[in-house]
């Protein structure tokens, strides 16, 4: 017998185009709806057909949201796939896919024949072969049949009743299937279901962000897609009617930046979203954004780089480019979250610091967040009416007027009786060009004075695992969260505490005190370290180990636990 208790890894794989995103939608939101927790992330090459593409679907009996790479049944969609994750197999994997395709199958320890297309065909189309697999899964789970067949009906109602009722069809001879192969085989699956569970959100990365963009009061959105970026544009241009958000596909990234920087001079709430050979190409709008004071959240999706690089992995390489984008010298803040939970209150927060210190903010993700899927809370959703932190103008109103925390009142034009001066050179308080010496100095001093207060405010990082008491501190930032989480509570090592970053600048100077007295080990998807860095720089701490990875993929529970057990 073969047991599956409280953890299950499967993964499916196939080529671009041949449908795995739509078996992981349908899986997914069924397995939702039958009180499992799940979890869903995948990895994708960059090409429109062909290739091999992968998808893990995780269910546990704890809320883990961590790419693993033990895989515990395999679905074979076509006959790359063997070959494409041979290196996260084991003895142990269970292989489900079509004998004449998988001609490796007779060198697999546990391969089962599943004659997806056949049953497809029966139907009479094989495009049903999908449908099929989600049947067999679902056959193998012991699900309930009848929500399988509840959702289908759902998700296929727009094409008509009869590719309903084809559906429903295949979807009957895939899970008969699926229920004889777990007997035949004595495969027992002990995974927990939980009402809760049936009650949450699913929503990826991209939904998360574009939420906390409609809390955080986004009211407008110039890009140009580039991905992962694009899922927020999307996601916004979709919902932009509902939420009254302007949505506007820019021609090049020089004029979404410019575009949103008119919007915000304007009085607009405004963002763009990009991917960091996109951002390369607004940087002078960012100096422009400094200077002038005004507001903008710039989200960027990271990807391996330089250049076009890995243009669908993942990697945490960009936080120095938003760190020192721009030339000369002006505040910003930088955001990163680890889960969707944070990515919703970090994104609102980021609209109102860029509001409230007139800055431009950084919302960093990656393509592991972006892309990854689970289910939410519909109360860890915060719908706070936005504050705003705009004046009316009056006759004598002054633009840049130096001010004690550096913050000028800020008026949009049309809204009171002062005109609203902005310029790109250098100015004085009312806007007009200057060349004084000791003008410049005043408003050097008046925009970076903000820093200090910026800093006071920023949100301090989460800790994990009894850290207070522990020896060693293991700090995290962005997507790294819900890895670093499982993987020290795996170890159960009193030496080791997480801490982990949703805000990486400018860094709370409280957070000096949390690291007192520790070893400190950070984990970042980069080949240098970059927030290890920032770490040392801003706090002057010593970093006793970085553990880092460039090579496109998110870390491993697995990797990470056999690392931090060295330290145990």
């Amino acid at each position: 017998m073969r047991h599956f208790y409280n953890d299950l890894s499967i993964v499916l794989g196939g080529a671009a185009g041949q449908g795995v995103q739509t078996v992981e939608a349908i899986l997914m939101a069924v397995l939702k709806r039958e009180g499992y927790q799940v979890f869903a992330c995948k990895e994708y090459m960059s090409r429109v057909r062909g290739g091999s593409n992968s998808t893990e679907v995780r269910l546990s009996s704890k809320k883990h949201r961590s790419y693993v790479r033990r895989i515990d049944f395999l679905f074979a969609m076509d006959g790359n796939v063997v070959a494409h994750l041979s290196d996260r197999m084991s003895d142990k994997t269970i292989v489900f896919g079509e004998r004449e395709r998988i001609k490796e199958s007779p060198d697999l320890p546990h391969f089962v024949d599943t004659p997806m297309t056949k049953f497809a065909n029966e139907v009479g189309n094989p495009i049903f072969a999908n449908t099929v697999a989600v049947g067999v899964i679902l056959g193998i789970l012991g699900a309930e049949e009848t929500v399988f067949h509840a959702y289908l009906r759902e998700f296929f109602a727009r094409k008509g009743e009869e590719v309903v009722e084809k559906n429903i069809e295949a979807a009957k001879k895939g899970f008969r299937f699926g229920k004889n192969i777990a007997y035949q085989e004595d495969i027992e699956i002990g995974l927990p279901r939980d009402e809760k569970y049936t009650k949450e959100l699913l929503i990826d990365g991209h939904t998360a962000l574009g939420l906390g963009a409609i809390a955080g009061g986004c009211d407008f959105i110039s890009s140009y897609p580039m991905s992962p970026g694009t899922g927020v544009l999307t996601f916004l241009a979709e919902k932009g009617g509902e939420f009254g958000v302007v949505v506007d596909q820019a021609e090049d990234e020089i004029s979404a930046i410019n575009m949103a920087l008119g919007a915000s001079y304007a009085g607009a709430r405004a963002m763009v979203s990009t991917s960091g050979g996109g951002f390369d190409l607004m940087q002078e709008g960012m100096s422009l954004a400094g200077i002038i004071e005004t507001p903008i959240v710039v989200h960027i999706g990271m990807r391996p780089g330089p250049a076009t690089g890995l243009p669908t992995k993942t990697e945490q390489a960009d936080l120095n480019l938003a760190l020192y984008a721009g030339h000369g010298e002006f505040p910003r803040a930088i955001y990163a979250p680890g889960t969707p939970e944070e990515g919703i209150a970090m994104m609102s927060r980021a609209f109102d610091t860029a509001d409230r210190y007139q800055i431009p903010v950084f919302m960093l993700s990656d393509q592991y967040f972006l892309d990854s899927l689970s289910g939410i809370s519909e109360s860890s959703i915060a719908l706070s009416r936005p504050k705003k932190h705009i004046v009316e103008t009056g006759a004598d109103y002054a633009r840049y007027r130096l001010t004690k925390d550096g913050i000028s009142p800020r008026g949009i034009p049309g809204w009171g009786q002062g005109i609203v001066k902005v310029d790109s050179d250098e100015h004085d308080e009312t806007g007009h060009i200057t060349e004084s010496y000791e003008i410049r100095e005043k408003m050097m001093e008046k925009r970076m004075k903000r820093l200090s207060a910026m800093a006071k405010d920023a949100v301090m990082p989460t800790e994990m695992d009894n850290y207070a008491d522990a020896e060693i501190a293991v700090v995290s930032w962005g997507s790294n969260r819900s890895v670093l989480d499982e993987s020290l509570g795996a170890v159960r090592s009193k030496k080791l505490g997480g801490l982990h970053f949703a805000q990486v600048y400018p860094i709370n100077p409280k957070v000096k005190d949390l690291l007192k007295g520790k070893k400190i080990i950070v984990v970042e998807n980069n080949h240098r370290g970059q927030f290890a860095d920032l770490l040392v720089r801003e706090l002057g701490v010593k970093i006793s180990k970085r553990i880092l990875k460039s090579t496109g993929e998110p870390f491993a529970v697995e990797e990470l636990v056999d690392t931090f057990k060295q330290y145990a």
